[in-house]
């Protein structure tokens, strides 16, 4: 079996681009392909094509990803990284306890190059990087196949997905340091000994080339009903989002109204319980579809265990970890839109549990609950605690309410996005008439009838609010921050917060330790690493008077 080494990485060792464990995910189709069986069972059998753009997809949020010999439960791919990179903002809060596996994101230890959840956060990207070369390599350049044209191009938005999801993190925004040094690229033919980092703009120009490619070449594809796959539309999304960090306001609201053609966002009624856990939702553009089979051996690192309330088995039910809204935006969200129901209020009140039932055993007797009581119902078996006021209902359980079965699906792209891309791209450049519409529609007609932009803060201030609260939890809010060059506000003074006393701090904009740093195996297998400096671990209480333009 070969095992790719596309490191940017290493030759030896940990950080292998895609060991067999790594890559191999090949479950649907019972086999494991390597370079060379791609290129004969492409030839020979089409039907074997998929499975090599299955395992591409299937690593994206499979349990155990990085290490599958060791029992973590913050291990499961992508969506750990997207809890990860909230923890590490200001609107995500999680209890200070032993159970807390992503405490580490929270204080922002995260910048420890010998700390196991940075690592896996460089390492994915760029393991699903490797199996994006060796698809596109295992086909002629020349080919006029459309089914291998269509796997090139998926991988190629891919990869820019994942170049994506490294350079927000590990320098500041590409409107202010496109100059600066950002993370390696691995191109063909590269020493990995000694790669040494792209600056923004080198990593930004990949990410556009792939996936301009991805939309030319997605234009016939049709992925069916299999939403975890990249069609064009998730391209278009995917570019809408590049030219959003670039500062290209009109390319990004151009292509967000590409993407979202189509797709239309959940209703009030549709939002009005918990949910975001089906990949099947009319508005999901992509998602990460996690099947019974991925989460029958081990539960606990999965989207289920750790966002998810209603788990019979998790971490966020059974540790009281159940993340939870900053108080400094929740008071912010009016009464009259639905996505105040997200949240329990201060009396761990919800109108969106109000017929949902659990039934369990507590005092040594089966019982059921409903509505509010579950918030205070503990079960005898530890795996059901009371919640802490201001945690999310957000995130349901897609296999019942009390139900051990984590195979929560999690969004990767939503039509909401979109819209929000698309408002904050025309305001940006120029047409702020078009997008104070596009904005008023988008949140009367799906989530507060009485709303009406707010006039204490600027429009690009309420684009962001909106987007704080519309993607709350989905991964967004530390890349969002750092474009917009705003501060990390998790407490003011003068206003209640609910973050931790170990937690409660404030970071500049400007502040270094934004910046992530490289792990340790990285800096000493690749000399070519300069690694990024500046700024110190945060201590509590530091920075009170710092604030952000929406929760002032």
């Amino acid at each position: 079996m070969k095992i790719y080494r596309f490191s940017a990485l290493m030759l030896t060792g940990l950080l292998t681009v895609a060991s067999c464990s790594d890559i191999n995910d090949q479950e649907p189709q019972s086999g494991y392909l390597t370079q060379d069986q791609v290129k004969e069972t492409n030839s020979q059998i089409p039907n074997r094509i998929d499975a090599t753009i299955a395992g591409m997809y299937t690593m994206m949020g499979k349990p155990k990803a990085t290490w599958p010999d060791r029992e973590r439960a913050d291990d499961f791919g992508f969506i750990a990284a997207a809890l990860s990179q909230d923890c590490e903002g200001a609107d995500l809060v999680m209890a200070d306890n032993v159970y807390n596996w992503f405490s580490t994101a929270l204080s922002l230890q995260t910048r420890n190059a010998d700390y196991a959840n940075p690592y896996m956060r460089y390492k994915m990207p760029y393991n699903q990087i490797g199996v994006c070369q060796e698809i596109i390599k295992a086909y002629p350049a020349e080919t006029t196949d459309q089914s291998a044209i269509h796997a090139i191009a998926q991988a190629r938005a891919m990869r820019a997905f994942d170049y994506m999801a490294l350079a927000p993190y590990f320098q500041f925004s590409y409107t202010t340091s496109k100059d600066e040094l950002c993370v390696p690229i691995l191109a063909d033919g590269v020493d990995y000994t000694n790669n040494p980092r792209a600056t923004v703009a080198e990593v930004y120009k990949v990410i556009l080339e792939d996936l301009d490619y991805a939309i030319e070449h997605l234009a016939d594809f049709d992925r069916g009903s299999d939403k975890s796959r990249i069609d064009q539309k998730v391209a278009y999304g995917l570019r809408a989002r590049a030219n959003l960090a670039m500062g290209n306001w009109a390319a990004a609201a151009a292509d967000a109204e590409k993407a979202m053609e189509g797709y239309t966002p959940a209703s009030v009624s549709e939002v009005s319980v918990p949910g975001f856990n089906d990949i099947t939702a009319h508005n999901w553009m992509w998602g990460i579809d996690i099947t019974d089979a991925m989460v029958t051996a081990d539960g606990a690192p999965t989207a289920s265990s750790w966002f998810s309330p209603f788990s019979g088995n998790g971490y966020a039910a059974g540790g009281q970890n159940t993340p939870a809204i900053n108080t400094l935006l929740y008071r912010l969200i009016p009464s009259t839109d639905v996505r105040k129901g997200w949240w329990l209020d201060a009396k761990l009140h919800s109108d969106h549990i109000a017929n949902l039932t659990w039934t369990g055993v507590s005092g040594g007797k089966q019982v059921t609950v409903k509505g509010d009581a579950i918030a205070t119902f503990v079960t005898d078996d530890g795996n059901k605690v009371a919640m802490l006021p201001y945690s999310n209902v957000k995130f349901g359980q897609k296999s019942g309410v009390g139900n051990s079965l984590n195979s929560n699906d999690f969004p990767l792209m939503r039509v909401e996005e979109m819209i929000l891309i698309e408002a904050e791209g025309l305001a940006k450049s120029g047409n702020e008439a078009k997008a104070r519409e596009v904005l008023t529609k988008f949140v009367t007609t799906y989530r507060d009838p009485q709303y009406t932009i707010s006039t204490s803060r600027s429009l690009a201030d309420e684009i962001w609010f909106q987007r704080r609260v519309e993607l709350w939890g989905e991964g967004f809010f530390t890349s969002d921050a750092k474009r917009l060059g705003k501060n990390i506000v998790r407490f003011n003074a003068n206003i209640e917060s609910n973050f931790p006393d170990a937690f409660k701090f404030n970071i500049s904009a400007t502040d270094g330790w934004l910046n992530m740093r490289f792990p340790q195996t990285e800096k000493d297998n690749n000399l070519g690493i300069k690694d990024n400096t500046g700024g110190s671990e945060p201590v509590a209480g530091q920075n009170p008077g710092l604030r952000d333009g929406v929760t002032d």
